[in-house]
């Protein structure tokens, strides 16, 4: 993996995110627990409502638009609706959040 610095864990509030732009469009970082994040894709497959403004609870994410729940693990939907948000190689070295380039490079190629 071909890992890139985004930021330092203290700039995302814990139990809240960040948004960051990439060549796939703007990813949310989530940050669930005190060494704990998850990347996803910003945008809910349903309205276009940003994530990164939703409600984050466990390591579960709340679309802030139309309240559909997302499990930032998998990025499958949670209800009774059948959407589905892509999820990122994330994780936290030495206080510093980094991502995983390759595999945005691949979702961009796809």
């Amino acid at each position: 993996m071909n890992w890139i610095d985004i930021g330092h864990i203290d700039d995302v509030p814990l139990r809240g995110a960040r948004q960051v732009k990439t060549k796939v469009g703007c990813l949310a970082v989530f940050r669930t627990g005190e060494t704990e994040v998850f990347a996803v894709s910003n945008l809910c497959p349903h309205k276009g409502g940003p994530l990164s403004e939703g409600i984050v609870h466990e390591q579960k994410v709340t679309c802030p638009l139309h309240n559909t729940i997302f499990d930032l693990n998998s990025g499958e939907s949670l209800g009774v609706d059948e959407y589905r948000i892509d999820t990122y190689p994330v994780r936290v070295e030495d206080g510093r959040i980094l991502l995983d380039r390759d595999a945005i490079a691949q979702r961009s190629a796809a």
